[in-house]
Parts: C-alpha cells; structure tokens; sequence
C-alpha cells in the first residue's frame, strides 16, 4: 500500500493564484538566448509567468540535439532577472539539480525516462534534500502507476513538499491518434489515491501535433486537473526539437482563452463533482472502444486464418467455456450474471459477422 503524501497545494507555493488552471509555458528547448527572450517575452503578454525550457534533452537516438547544457541556464536567469518571471527546467541528476540551484531555478520536473527509473530518482531526491523548491514528476514511459507513485514517495520521504504530478501519456507501440496514449484513467486513480496532490497535464507530449493541444487541454480540465504544461516558442518551424508541437505565444493566449474553466463556487460544486464524474466515465467508454477495436482486429485475423485452412468459424466449445469464464470474473466486478452474457453474446455474433464477411 502507498504511503500517505504530504504535500502543499499547488496554490500555496507562490507561483500561482486561482482559478486554475496554473500554466508554465516555453520552448522544449533552451537553443539561443534570443529565442529565449523573445519566446518569454511573448509568454509574458500573455499573462503567463512560469517559463518552461529544456537545458540537458535525453533523446532517444544519440546524434540528434541534446541541448546546450548549463549557459542555457544563464539565458534562463537573465529571463528570471529582466522579465520578472519565474524559470523552470528538467533534471535527471544529482549535478543538474546543483546547476539549478546555483542558477535560482525556481521549479524543477522529473522527465518520464528518469521516472522510470528509481536510482536517479532517489539521486535527485538527495540532492533536493533541504531545499524549499517545488518538483513535479512527470509519468513513466509505461503506465505503472506504483512506478510513478514510488518517486513521488522518494522525493517527499526527502522532504519535498510542494510535490505535483504532470500526466504525458505513455508510450505504444501500435499507431495511435496521439503521440503518446493519454490512458487518462491512470492519473484518474492517482487523484483518487491522493486528492490532495497537484496534478499538471502535458498536452503538448500527449498529443504531439499543435492540432490536438486544445481537445486535451479542455479534457485536462474536465477531469478537474490542477494544471497545464505546454510547450511554446518564438519561431516553431526553427526550433531543433519537438518543432510540430509548440505553438507561438499569441496562439497559445488563444488557446487558453478559449478553455472553459469551472468556477469554484459552492453553489455549483455539486454540478462540478458531476461533470468530473461524467469525464470519467468518457474516459472508460474511450478504453472500451479501443478495446473493442483491438478484439475485432484479432478476430478478423483468427477469421483469415480460419478461411486459409478451412476451419468453421463458430467452435461451440470454445465459445461456451469463454461465456463462463467472463460471466464469473465478471461477478468478481460486482457485474450481473446476465448483463455479462448479453453484452458478450452481442461482442461474439459482431466476431462472427465480421469472420463470415472475410
């Protein structure tokens, strides 16, 4: 069993102020110190004053751009100094959390590769040991939600406080809509297991593409999330990493803008509880659908080898002892014996549809 979190409200770690939801915005990456001040500039019309941007960038293949080290720090601290905003980078070590602190970073975050892998984490959480700045952990690569929780648990066990999460989705190895797969139901359950933690979302790692930002934003916020991390840069078609996810700063103004955000009233928290009640329940309809499409593509492929080798479609045996094994793992869920049989007779003669048209 998880361990109790103790942990401070994103609203009381001055940076932001409700309504939600909190943005920090910038480039994936530190490339230049003028694309660093035009892009914060930008923000800062916005209303924006938490900027985001990439110093060390773990990337998948060696050779590709792994960013420019610690003088993006030093661009990152004149933002801090001439614009008044607050600055905020990823770590993955010990060194870059010292470099940080010696910079004034003011937030850190956790990238999803380094989640995933407990001795850094307990690294980092050492090195933060003592110190008053908020982190955020960003999901593993894979939807291990004990994983994600575990170094939550090591960074606050270090003291850390002003602990959040940021949901980016996981990693698939099938194509799907979205660069990464939101499985919203994982960071569902982690507010389930800790209501009081702050929770971010990344939409522009969930989605991949600029054209998606909006849907996943406004669903971030439908499931009553904290806050939104989105990347941003002055010129998107020149930037050396994630290029087709970042939006310019006016066009992330208009993006906010056109979010629908509750307010936190208490005549309308009943209708709230509701409405995040409802986005969840659409969150299960959607794994359902993908699952149901997942089962039909492999009966489709059981249907052809059937076909290939003259085998009959129906196996009657097979069938009766699938319907017993689901109805009794579904009384298991607490689900009505015959609701089972009728949903699943309703998913085999679709199967079997499908077969006899092939």
């Amino acid at each position: 069993m998880a361990k109790i979190l103790d942990t401070v409200p994103v609203w009381d770690w001055g940076f932001f102020t409700e309504p939600k939801p909190c943005v920090i915005a910038g480039p994936c990456s530190a490339e230049s110190e003028e694309q660093l001040m035009r892009t914060a500039a930008g923000l800062k019309e916005q209303g924006i004053h938490m900027f985001r941007a990439g110093i060390w960038k773990p990337r998948t293949h060696p050779g590709c751009f792994e960013g420019v080290g610690v003088p993006g720090l030093k661009w990152m601290q004149k933002v801090k100094q001439e614009l008044g905003m607050k600055i905020c980078t990823e770590v993955a070590s010990e060194k870059h959390v010292y470099e940080c602190l010696k910079y004034g970073v003011d937030l850190v975050w956790i990238g999803a590769r380094t989640t995933g892998n407990p001795f850094l984490v307990q690294e980092i959480a050492d090195a933060l040991r003592d110190t008053d700045i908020p982190v955020l952990v960003k999901n593993p690569m894979n939807p291990d939600l004990d994983l994600w929780i575990g170094a939550l648990e090591r960074l606050n066990s270090a003291g850390v406080r002003k602990l959040g999460a940021i949901h980016r989705g996981f990693s698939s190895y099938e194509k799907t809509r979205y660069r990464n797969v939101p499985q919203w139901q994982v960071a569902v359950e982690l507010r389930s297991r800790y209501p009081e933690l702050s929770i971010f979302v990344d939409p522009s790692h969930m989605g991949g593409k600029r054209e998606y930002l909006a849907e996943i934003s406004q669903k971030s916020l439908d499931l009553g999330f904290e806050g939104l991390m989105v990347e941003s840069h002055c010129d998107p078609s020149c930037a050396l990493s994630d290029a087709g996810q970042q939006l310019v700063p006016d066009d992330l103004g208009k993006l906010l803008a056109s979010l629908v955000v509750r307010t936190p009233d208490i005549a309308d928290a009943a209708r709230e509880t509701i409405e995040q009640l409802r986005a969840q329940i659409d969150v299960i309809d959607e794994n359902l659908l993908y699952a149901l499409g997942s089962r039909m593509k492999i009966s489709r492929q059981i249907g052809q080898y059937k076909k290939d080798n003259n085998i009959a479609i129906v196996q009657a045996n097979r069938w009766d002892s699938l319907l017993a094994a689901v109805v009794e793992k579904g009384s298991s869920y607490g689900l009505d014996e015959q609701f089972v049989r009728n949903l699943f007779n309703l998913i085999h003669d679709a199967s079997v549809q499908t077969q006899n048209e092939l």
